[in-house]
């Protein structure tokens, strides 16, 4: 009896043990589930609010856009042809009119089968991204124009239906990220509500009907608002989009900006963040202006940059042509020295740069944007160090070149001189990426010994040159003398580590 006895006691307490094991257990998944609930957002500003940038997105610093489309056919005035060529008197009109006839014989849907992307190449621009030093790529799925660029199930005008008859963005979404680089995606599609409105104010094929399912809804531009039917299909296409290519980029045009789009944009951001989450992978969203509150979205601003640091994370998106986004005959283009410091002054101020090339219908890449990509990407060969996974410094930037702020003002500024310096840093160090070549000594006034008491400069190397450098921590400067050539062209990199 005794011996049963101690038996029942050793049985509670296993049973005891067991129970709590148990109890714990449901506990430890309660708290998980409740983490993980409360990781999901909802569909309101102050549930996507929460949201937090992407480590990779902050360390990327270099992106690639793509703004390829049946625009490129005609290769004329810019990417708004398809708009332009509808509204008299411009220089597109004209232009239509004497090289393909009346509209109403000759519209736009009628270059689509001219778009033909016969050499189109996706693995081989995914390797001519790679070699510029981007570390993400974000191709336009669909412009103002209406034309899908991937295989859309809510619209025939598409590219695997017509034109080229392939995906195009998932072709590049599996040789973008063979080559290791983040795929992201842009949808225009908000300004089809008006893009063709002026079609409908002469006799075209825009008013004729039969292809409003390309052209619709055409409506006025100011004086009218997007009905449910537009709002849900973009809904549904944006939302396609994510289903398909598992984007972690999706970048939008400035119309959303619109009142009516809020609660889809909300949706939306709420659909495409839990997904994110779902994927176990960092996705950011591109808004302009003030379409989303500035913890929501990460903001992008168009051809401009800031004049001073931002706390929260930004993009820049510029094009390395002058006239157009897309490809046009006798484009312009940005020099790599521009660029180069444009990266580096946005990088200083907690920004990255989207930089855009216009393909050719065909499905080539121009010989001076691929010169250009090759060209910055030889400069971050050997300074990618001072760009990639930094964080802004205490000071971004000294020197004499103003910058401005807002959008459409990169074309405006004066050059950069060997005075203009912008700061980043990374592990300790700091690094200053002069903008210029001087005489005789590189003068960093940032590092004077007066106006950093605090900061004692123990070494200082130029990235891409072997040999040691003869420097002075000066009262009013840091002071460091040139070697006999430039390791490289464009931009140059001092290393500086502190005590």
């Amino acid at each position: 009896m005794a011996q049963h006895g101690v038996c029942n006691r050793e049985g509670e307490h296993t049973m005891r043990f067991m129970t709590i094991i148990v109890a714990g257990a449901c506990i430890s998944l309660s708290v998980l589930a409740q983490e993980e609930k409360a990781m999901r957002y909802e569909a309101n500003w102050d549930s996507l609010k929460q949201y937090k940038v992407p480590e990779w997105y902050k360390d990327a610093k270099f992106g690639i856009f793509i703004h390829w489309g049946v625009y490129s056919v005609p290769a004329f005035g810019n990417e708004w042809y398809p708009r332009n060529m509808y509204r008299k008197n411009s220089p597109e009109y004209r232009h239509h009119v004497k090289t393909y006839g009346p509209q109403s014989e000759f519209g736009y849907k009628d270059f689509i089968p001219k778009f033909k992307a016969q050499r189109f190449d996706a693995a081989k621009w995914a390797r001519l991204f790679k070699e510029s030093g981007a570390k993400y790529v974000v191709p336009v799925a669909e412009h103002h124009d209406g034309f899908a660029m991937y295989d859309c199930g809510l619209s025939e005008y598409c590219a695997t239906k017509m034109g080229p008859k392939r995906d195009i963005v998932g072709e590049l979404a599996k040789a973008v990220r063979a080559e290791g680089l983040v795929f992201g995606v842009s949808s225009h599609r908000a300004e089809h509500w008006w893009f063709f409105d002026q079609g409908k104010t002469f006799d075209s094929d825009v008013k004729d009907g039969r292809w409003d399912a390309l052209y619709g809804p055409a409506q006025p531009e100011k004086a009218s608002t997007p009905d449910k039917a537009f709002l849900d299909d973009w809904l549904a296409r944006t939302r396609e989009l994510v289903d398909k290519y598992r984007p972690q980029v999706v970048w939008f045009d400035w119309w959303i900006e619109q009142p009516v789009f809020a609660p889809y944009l909300q949706e939306f951001a709420a659909y495409y963040y839990n997904r994110g989450l779902e994927w176990k992978q960092g996705v950011a969203i591109n808004y302009k202006n003030e379409s989303f509150p500035p913890e929501a979205a990460v903001l992008d601003i168009e051809r401009g940059k800031l004049d001073k640091t931002r706390d929260l994370f930004w993009q820049t998106d510029t094009s390395i042509s002058i006239k157009s986004w897309g490809y046009i005959e006798n484009d312009r283009f940005r020099s790599v020295s521009s660029l180069v410091h444009e990266l580096a002054d946005i990088v200083s101020k907690n920004g990255c740069l989207l930089l855009n090339i216009g393909p050719r219908p065909d499905g080539t890449i121009p010989k001076e944007a691929q010169q250009i990509l090759r060209g910055i990407g030889k400069w971050l060969k050997t300074n990618g160090e001072a760009i990639y996974g930094t964080r802004p410094w205490t000071i971004a930037a000294e020197g004499p070149t103003a910058v401005k702020s807002g959008s459409f003002s990169d074309h405006m500024e004066k050059p950069f001189t060997a005075r203009d310096i912008r700061f980043t840093t990374k592990d300790g160090v700091i690094y200053a990426i002069m903008l210029g070549w001087p005489d005789d000594a590189f003068r960093v006034v940032s590092l004077g010994k007066k106006k950093t008491s605090d900061l004692v400069v123990s070494d200082v190397a130029l990235l891409g040159c072997a040999q040691s450098l003869d420097w002075t921590q000066q009262d009013d400067a840091l002071v460091v003398r040139i070697p006999k050539k430039p390791p490289c062209k464009h931009a140059y990199v001092l290393k500086i580590a502190r005590k």
